[in-house]
């Protein structure tokens, strides 16, 4: 699944914000019980494995100067629930980077 999310903040703007605000990621996940490992392989992408309610998902976000993208690999037993997902990825994405 994959969601843009755009903004005017500028790239490096962007990543100080994702950066300063990436702990509330596991609050923002639905249901709220959620453990949540950020990583930073590169200077813009921001690498997420995610585990909830005996579900492990891994997601991407890659930082640009008008929009990040947020990359979900959803196993097939989630698929039922993207749209979900997907409302919740651009709902707290926005959130982060205000």
């Amino acid at each position: 699944m994959r969601v843009p999310i755009a903004h005017s903040l500028g790239k490096e703007e962007a990543l100080r914000r994702l950066h300063a605000r990436s702990g509330e990621l596991a609050g923002m996940m639905p249901g709220g019980m959620a453990d949540v490992a950020v990583s930073w392989p590169s200077e813009d992408r921001m690498a997420l494995a995610v585990t909830a309610m005996g579900s492990s998902v891994n997601a991407a976000v890659e930082v640009g100067e008008s929009q990040v993208v947020v990359e979900v690999d959803l196993p097939m037993a989630l698929k039922f629930f993207e749209p979900l997902i997907r409302g919740a990825v651009e709902k707290n994405g926005q959130k982060l980077l205000k």
